[in-house]
């Protein structure tokens, strides 16, 4: 229309590291960061950021370069997901759970000029550089973040330590914001089994979108206290790093997550919300009554990475904790659906309500389109929960693509949505559909049952049919034959399991699971 005049008065790209910015302002003197002895305020932690920037600037680090951290949940990579951004440059979090030649592939695929390293994850990343050196390439640098308060031990002149590097920092240092708001911010690597997972790059406008998304599913009002269990390296803390941040809230870091430390951390900051995959709530409503404590209030916990078990949760809610279901990918930027609740569902009994809050849900109000496709067709399928489809997605919040990837970026979109690969987890026995979910969800309910899974086993007769794999708690004694019994009184017969086996289930390396 005649009239309009787009300039930097009226379009600013999207970033989140406004939200940093206008923390720093507005609960400048609130608490951001808590972690043992160490708190830093919201004007603190700006500056700490902004001098970041400043000493990656003058160690040559250009925008679009990739900075790479190998670390926990600890103030400094909290730090990181604003100060490599603000010199222009891209955050490159990776698994702590990684080898030194998984790391060493990364750090090569990626092209990192830097890489930040814990203290107790250096010898990982000694190890990955003296492959590098092997191979004649280039070495990144190396900077060590030391335990908070505690100093370094620097054994090599090649080593920077973090906080002296900071204190170079310098406070005037103009912030190098995007140019184009789907200019990258991340890099993330996908969890998968194979020995070249796939670079995933975020966008600063679909990091932006999906920390508002998240805060809002979260039901995330102002000032927050948030407790770290979500790896920070995995997509970027479900994007929580940033929600955190625009809400003006109290980021409570742990270095591991236990859940002695989860019970001890909620009652000491008064914690408001926390997200974890369904093992994290698990080790939960299991932990010794010596370790767990009342909660000062209730929790809002958002859970994903696997199908909770509707008695999990049930065990959850008796304990306080208020849960939401969400699903995504690490190409959703974390979270991409949710359980959205109805008052409806309220007159349910508790079990009812759980077992309803274990399915998955409906887009977040990030995206654009969620569907169940045919991925032939790409025609949507019934919703008659028998016809199997392809979850797909289309929307703001979906990745750029994959690094150096094109042919496979280019398959993920083929047909102008994104797909999944997840299919429903349906069995198909005899020609009835058998909910995964469902089984798992009586298993767990079974009290010497502490993890289970079902998949499909080939049979001759049936086509496939339900087999179990359970770990039990400790003490605890349950043979094949009792959890099939147990089953069979809680299910269809066609639906009960036709073999269990007994062993410590696998997780994938960000520790969802069981696989």
């Amino acid at each position: 229309m005649e009239g309009m005049v787009k300039c930097s008065a009226n379009y600013v790209p999207l970033t989140p590291i406004s939200f940093l910015e206008r923390s720093a302002i507005v609960y400048r003197d609130r608490i951001s960061v808590a972690y043992g002895d160490i708190k830093y305020t919201w004007k603190e932690t700006h500056e700490r950021c902004v001098r970041l920037a400043s000493v990656l600037a003058h160690l040559g680090i250009s925008p679009g370069d990739v900075v790479a951290a190998l670390a926990p949940n600890i103030p400094a990579m909290y730090e990181l997901h604003f100060g490599v951004p603000m010199a222009g440059a891209v955050l490159c979090t990776l698994n702590v759970r990684h080898d030194s030649s998984m790391v060493s592939v990364l750090l090569k695929h990626s092209e990192a000029k830097l890489i930040f390293v814990d203290y107790q994850c250096l010898p990982i990343a000694q190890g990955a550089l003296e492959i590098f050196s092997e191979r004649k390439t280039k070495l990144p640098l190396l900077v060590l973040i030391p335990e908070c308060g505690q100093p370094a031990a620097i054994s090599s002149p090649r080593i920077l330590e973090y906080e002296s590097l900071l204190k170079k920092g310098k406070l005037d240092f103009e912030v190098r914001r995007p140019r184009d708001e789907w200019d990258p911010i991340s890099l993330n690597y996908t969890s998968g089994t194979t020995s070249s997972p796939k670079g995933v790059i975020y966008s600063h406008r679909g990091a932006y979108l999906n920390s508002l998304a998240a805060a809002l599913l979260n039901d995330m009002s102002a000032m927050p206290v948030y407790l770290w269990c979500v790896p920070m390296f995995h997509c970027n803390g479900w994007c929580l790093t940033w929600a955190v941040a625009a809400q003006g809230g109290t980021n409570v870091c742990q270095r591991y997550v236990t859940a002695k430390d989860i019970f001890e951390n909620i009652a000491q900051h008064k914690v408001t919300h926390m997200s974890g995959a369904p093992t994290v709530l698990n080790m939960i409503i299991n932990a010794p009554a010596s370790e767990k404590r009342p909660l000062p209030g209730k929790v809002a916990v958002m859970t994903g990475g696997a199908p909770p078990p509707s008695h999990v949760l049930f065990k959850m809610e008796e304990l306080g904790f208020h849960v939401t279901h969400s699903y995504g990918l690490t190409e959703t930027y974390g979270p991409g659906t949710v359980r959205t609740w109805k008052p409806e569902w309220a007159s349910l009994t508790p079990e009812g309500q759980a077992k309803i809050k274990s399915r998955q849900g409906v887009q977040h109000i990030g995206l654009e389109g969620l569907d169940i496709k045919d991925p032939v067709t790409m025609k949507s399928v019934p919703a008659d929960a028998k016809t199997m489809g392809e979850v797909m997605f289309r929307g703001n919040t979906v990745m750029n693509g994959y690094l150096k990837n094109l042919e496979a970026t280019k398959d993920a979109f083929s047909g102008g949505w994104f797909r999944s690969g997840d299919l429903g987890d349906i069995i198909i026995s005899g020609g009835e559909n058998i909910s995964s979910i469902e089984v798992e969800s009586v298993l767990f309910s079974h009290p010497a049952v502490l993890e289970a899974a079902i998949v499909g086993r080939p049979d001759d007769y049936w086509g496939e049919t339900p087999c179990a794999f359970v770990k039990l708690k400790e003490g605890c004694n349950a043979n094949a034959e009792e959890l099939i019994k147990f089953c069979r009184d809680h299910l269809p017969h066609y639906m009960t399991p036709r073999t269990v086996v007994f062993q410590e289930l696998p997780k994938t390396s960000t520790g969802k699971g069981p696989l």
